[in-house]
C-alpha cells in the first residue's frame, strides 16, 4: 500500500489554510449540477466563499468555464442536452488546464449513465466523488483521487486512504448534500493545487459544518438551513479543533 500524500496531523492544517484562501480569493466555480440540488449547491458554495455559476446552455457554457477557477460535473438529471454541455465544459476546462471534479450521480441506476461516467473518467478528473454504490461500479484511474462519501468519508489515492469521521446522520436525509460535497471539492481545488489535500479539505469542511449545525436543528427540515449557516460561519480554527481523521487500516 502506498503512503498518503498527507499525514493525519497535516490534514486539518492544510484544510484550515485552504479555507482561508477560499474565503479571501472567492474563486469562481462552474457547476454542471442536477436540477434537484442546484439551489442547495449554489447556496452552499456561496456560504463557503466561492462564486457559483450553473448554466448548461450549449451556447454559454464554454464562456462561463473560461472565467471559472474550477469545474464540478454532476451527472444527475442527465439528458442529451446536458451530456453535450458536459463535453463542451470539459473541452473548455482542458484548454485552460482547469481542475475539475466528477460526481457520477446515480450511475448505478443507469447503464448509459455509467458508460458516460466511464468516458468522463478517461478524461481524468482531479477527483471523483461518489457514494458507495456509484464508487464500486467504476474503476478509478491511477492518479485520480477518489472520495467515497457515506456515514464516514473515505479519500483514497494509489491504494492508500484517509478516513474523515466528522459529519452527522441528518446529512443523509437532506437531498443534495452529496452533490454539495462534490461541488465543495471543486471549490477547494480552486485554491489547493494538490487534489488529495483539496478533497480532504472539502470533506472535512462539510463534515465539521454538519456537526456544528446539528445542535441548532430539530430534524432534517431545519438541518438544511443550519448547515448553510454553519458553512457561512465556519472558521479555520473550527477545522483544527474538530477534525476527526485517521488512516484507513489495511
Amino acid at each position: 500500500m502506498s503512503a498518503l500524500p498527507l499525514s493525519t496531523a497535516e490534514v486539518p492544517r492544510r484544510a484550515a489554510a485552504a479555507l482561508e484562501r477560499l474565503r479571501a480569493g472567492r474563486p469562481r466555480v462552474h457547476a454542471v449540477m442536477n436540477t434537484v440540488a442546484q439551489k442547495l449547491v449554489a447556496d452552499g458554495l456561496s456560504a463557503l466563499g466561492a462564486i457559483p455559476s450553473m448554466t448548461v446552455s450549449q451556447d454559454e457554457i464554454a464562456g462561463f468555464v473560461a472565467r471559472a477557477d474550477a469545474l464540478a460535473v454532476n451527472l444527475g438529471t442527465l439528458d442529451a442536452a446536458r451530456r453535450a454541455a458536459v463535453s463542451l465544459a470539459l473541452d473548455a476546462a482542458a484548454a485552460r488546464g482547469l481542475p475539475w471534479a466528477l460526481d457520477p450521480a446515480h450511475c448505478d441506476y443507469s447503464p448509459p449513465r455509467a458508460a458516460f461516467a466511464r468516458e468522463l473518467l478517461a478524461r481524468r478528473p482531479a477527483v471523483l466523488r461518489a457514494n458507495a454504490a456509484e464508487h464500486d461500479l467504476l474503476a478509478v484511474p491511477d492518479g485520480v483521487v477518489s472520495v467515497r462519501t457515506g456515514e464516514i468519508d473515505r479519500i483514497a489515492l494509489a491504494g492508500a486512504a484517509l478516513i474523515v469521521e466528522n459529519g452527522h446522520p441528518w446529512t443523509a436525509a437532506v437531498t443534495g448534500t452529496g452533490c454539495l460535497s462534490g461541488a465543495a471539492v471543486a471549490a477547494f481545488l480552486a485554491v489547493e493545487p494538490e487534489p488529495f489535500a483539496a478533497a480532504a479539505s472539502a470533506m472535512l469542511a462539510i463534515g465539521v459544518a454538519a456537526g456544528l449545525a446539528a445542535p441548532h436543528a430539530r430534524g432534517p427540515g431545519s438541518f438544511e438551513p443550519a448547515l448553510l449557516d454553519a458553512l457561512a460561519g465556519l472558521r479555520p480554527d473550527d477545522l483544527l479543533r474538530h477534525a476527526r481523521v485517521r488512516h484507513e487500516q489495511s
